[in-house]
Parts: structure tokens; sequence; C-alpha cells
């Protein structure tokens, strides 16, 4: 199956193609707007979207209009599209942190880590983890220190130690 997938925030879709290329699926194209979407469903003809509704430059809609528009313009083009949701909703990642857990690279993994560490891969900042987790963002970035030390992510200047660690979460 062809999918095309719609997604601005660069860690969510790049573990979207993972997981569906992990699964089978060809990924024809990943863009990061509405026309992006069109463009890539026009040129691709795909048999699914995944589309995360809010899409810049307002983050309102403008993921689900391009959505409906691809529709109108290439009816049956597009057998599902996601819509009403993000494109990684809180339950695929709760799916993959359960797949994840036992997992020797995250076992290590207190539970209060393996929440900021999938909090982080919903692209979520230390404040909103924060806000979330109903602690303060101190407690966060020890939380963040002690899960890159676990995952042996050394600080570099080469290296995003915070994306190399939700790709592991990811099953990179």
């Amino acid at each position: 199956m062809r999918v095309v997938i719609a997604e601005d925030q660069f860690l969510l879709r790049d573990g979207l193609i993972r997981m569906l290329e992990a699964h089978g699926f060809e990924v024809a194209a990943a863009v990061d707007s509405g026309t992006g979407l069109l463009d890539a469903v026009a040129e691709h003809h795909p048999d699914a979207a995944v589309v995360d509704v809010r899409l810049p430059p307002t983050f309102t809609d403008e993921g689900l209009r391009a959505a409906l528009e691809a529709r109108r313009q290439l009816p049956g083009a597009l057998r599902r599209v996601a819509a009403g949701g993000t494109a990684m909703d809180p339950e695929v990642i709760s799916k993959l942190l359960a797949r994840n857990a036992g997992d020797s690279e995250l076992g290590g993994l207190s539970p209060r880590e393996l929440e900021v560490l999938e909090l982080m891969a919903e692209g979520r900042s230390n404040a909103a983890i924060a806000q979330r987790m109903v602690i303060t963002e101190r407690a966060v970035a020890k939380h963040t220190s002690s899960i890159f030390t676990k995952l042996g992510l050394q600080p570099s200047d080469d290296d995003n130690r915070r994306v190399l660690a939700v790709l592991a979460y990811l099953g990179r």
C-alpha cells in the first residue's frame, strides 16, 4: 500500500515513516504542509494518507482542509484519510511504548523516564512535559539527563541527544 504522510513535526514524521516501512507500507512522500500534501497526492496517487489536522501556517485545520481538497480533486485516489486527529496520537505512542518497554536499550529506564520519553516522542517541550506530568521543568531536565545517560547518549556538538533518544524509543 502506497502512503503519503503530512506531519509538520520532523520527529513524528520520521517515526511514522520508519513504522510504516517496517510494516511493509511504501511511503511515497512525507511532507510538512497542506500544500505539500496536495502536491504529493497529485503526483503519487497514494492508497492512503496519514494527515496531521493542524499544519502550518496557522496550525488550526490546514491538514484537514488539504485532505478534503485532495479527495475533491482526485476522487478515489485516497481510500482513507485520517480526520479529526493528529497523525501520531497518544494511543499509538502508548502502543509503541508497550512494545519497546522490554527492549534492552529501553529496559533500563524507569516508568517515569519512559513517560518523559513518550511525551518527548509526541514532540512536547520540557515545559509542556512538566505541565502534563505535574512536575517542575527542572525535574523533567533531570529525567531527560538520566534518559541520555542510560541510553549511552554522550554530549556532542554533532548530535542532538533528544532526537537520538526519541529515535531509540521509536525502534530505530
